[in-house]
């Protein structure tokens, strides 16, 4: 096995949190990840099989259907509850937090769920662990991407050092749900963000498989800290949380380290941390106001390992939130009102695009010797890493700053007709109001100039780029017509969709890509005509043809472009061609 002499160690390490996490019980509670010597990892229906016996067995624990995938497959989660309260407005009356699990989000990257079987088990049957349920409420989802598991291989991850069969990267749409948090296209992550904004979860995991280098380290994990999460909750992260969560799962026997992705793809460069887009689990939970832990096991370690290093991982989210519980609720409860405060009562900027800098800190690199030569196969030189340890000082990366930002406005205005965004609005938990009446309202608009679409498709979208004209004007409302005010907690989640600059707004994932799309056009024996009466009527107009003629040698050369000149310049033209629909009412 790969790096035997490493895992051995590590393995002998943790060999007493193995054991106390395998009590004496029944055959009936055992896993198929227990009965298979720790190499597999059961179906769906299998699994879905087991909670359903852990429902029946304790009163403390509540399995729902939060929604349906493509397939016709149900995606649940389990409730579990110390005063039973199985429904949203129960949970958020006992002032407990709320911890949200996600697993299978990629589900060929599994290991989350098969620790979530171990970890309910000593909850709800053993009872050892059931302390944690005496200051948090857990909603545990133990695949998500229920299609994708089912398309099931020993084939699926080339990369990857077990279960013996693993389900599939994305959707049965070809989807990839850890792309899809701000879009919302796929019926799956539609149903979980309705879930998610229902409970509002105050601590949320998603639990996946890295790809990339070999490493000492069991684990990595990622976690906002930077501007895109309120300045509160960031101070909790770096100065009590991660700490915390460092020291405790080192304590367990596992080596962990923040996500490795090194800079320009050299090691010896140092590694990169950066301000993760809504897209991504971790990101959304941020623009959400609420802390998201990214867990990601290494890829060649043993599943074994994997599924218990995760294990540990979830218990100490629990650890920590059941000492910290009343701190994290009136956390996230400042985050929420201090968010609106922020960006709509002191009118700071928000950040809508980050980078990291060149500021560094010392990080000791625990990785694995590899030796470089030369390769017939690909023509140039090859990696092949040995079992040898070691560690290296390197730069870590891991400050950021904003290199754009925006003014808040007061509201967006979204006219009847883009109803499509109101619905994806409303599953981010945003409030959306309509217009009663007609009624006249200034407002600032948006054209935008310089379109540039990407080549290929991108998670079943073309994505476009702009940029951008504003310019006020005062139009009519109609009835019907929708507004979204900004006061109010989902502010970040708002400007993000509805900001066209920022690289997860819906606008530039091509949900309005009709408005570049021109329709209607002219004849030239019609512009020939119409061409002289313009510049007879005036003469500023055609001063500026020729200066174009002059400094613009392409468009002096082809006669569509110079009639072109004149039919934009018409009343004919298409005026909302390029015009961004949805409209900007400035702050008073």
């Amino acid at each position: 096995m790969k790096n035997l002499f490493a895992h051995t160690l590590i393995l002998l390490s943790f060999l007493p949190f193995v054991l106390q996490a395998q009590p004496r019980l029944s055959k009936e509670w055992e896993t198929l990840f227990e009965k298979s010597s720790f190499l597999s990892s059961p179906s769906y229906s299998e699994t879905m099989d087991y909670f359903k016996r852990l429902e029946n067995h304790s009163p403390l624990a509540r399995m729902i259907s939060i929604g349906k995938s493509p397939q016709g497959r149900d995606i649940y989660s389990i409730i579990v509850s110390k005063e039973k309260y199985f429904t949203p407005i129960e949970a958020k009356k006992s002032g407990k937090p709320i911890i949200l699990i996600t697993c299978g989000i990629h589900s060929g990257e599994i290991e989350g769920k098969d620790a979530g079987m171990l970890l309910l088990r000593e909850i709800l049957v053993t009872k050892e662990k059931e302390n944690y349920l005496d200051n948090a409420i857990l909603l545990f989802v133990p695949i998500f991407s229920v299609d994708g598991h089912e398309r099931s291989s020993r084939y699926n991850r080339i990369n990857q050092n077990g279960p013996t069969e693993m389900g599939w990267r994305t959707t049965a749409q070809n989807l990839n749900l850890n792309r899809d948090w701000v879009k919302a296209d796929a019926p799956e992550m539609q149903a979980l963000l309705k879930f998610f904004n229902e409970w509002l979860p105050d601590f949320f995991i998603d639990s996946h498989t890295t790809n990339g280098a070999d490493y000492q380290y069991t684990i990595t994990y990622g976690i906002e800290k930077f501007r895109t999460l309120y300045g509160g909750l960031s101070k909790e992260v770096t100065t009590s949380f991660i700490p915390y969560m460092e020291k405790r799962m080192n304590e367990s026997g596992f080596l962990i380290a923040p996500y490795v992705g090194f800079k320009d793809g050299v090691l010896e460069k140092g590694i990169v941390d950066w301000a993760s887009p809504p897209r991504f689990s971790n990101g959304y939970a941020a623009y959400q106001n609420r802390m998201g832990l990214l867990v990601e096991t290494h890829m060649l370690k043993p599943f074994k390992e994997r599924v218990f290093s995760t294990k540990a991982m979830f218990e100490i989210v629990l650890e920590y939130v059941n000492k910290n519980a009343s701190k994290l609720v009136a956390l996230n409860k400042e985050a929420d009102e201090m968010s609106i405060k922020n960006f709509t009562v002191d009118k700071e900027f928000f950040p809508i695009s980050l980078k990291g800098t060149d500021e560094s800190e010392p990080f000791i690199f625990k990785g694995i010797k590899f030796i470089k030569d030369s390769s017939e196969i690909s023509g140039t030189t090859r990696i092949t890493y040995t079992d040898e340890p070691f560690d290296l000082e390197i730069p870590f990366y891991n400050k950021t700053q904003v290199i754009d930002s925006v003014r808040v406005p007061k509201k967006y205005i979204i006219p009847k007709e883009w109803g499509l965004i109101v619905d994806r609005l409303k599953l981010h938990g945003v409030k959306v109001e309509k217009f009663n009446n007609s009624e006249e309202i200034k407002v600032t608009r948006y054209k935008f100039k310089d379109v540039k679409f990407q080549q290929n498709p991108y998670e079943g979208r073309h994505l476009v780029n702009a940029d951008y004209d504003s310019f006020s004007e005062t139009i009519r409302v109609n009835q019907g017509d929708y507004f979204v005010s900004t006061n109010q907690r989902a502010i970040r989640i708002i400007t993000t969709a509805l900001e066209p600059k920022s690289s997860d707004s819906f606008l530039r994932w091509g949900f309005m890509n009709s408005i570049f799309e021109r329709k209607e056009y002219f004849e030239g024996y019609v512009m020939e005509k119409l061409a002289p009466k313009m510049i007879e009527e005036n003469p500023e107009l055609k001063i500026e043809f020729e200066k174009k003629l002059e400094t613009d040698e392409q468009f002096r050369k082809n006669p569509y472009a110079r009639l072109s000149f004149f039919y934009e310049r018409s009343p004919y033209y298409d005026k909302n061609l390029n015009l961004y629909p949805i409209m900007i009412v400035e702050n008073d």
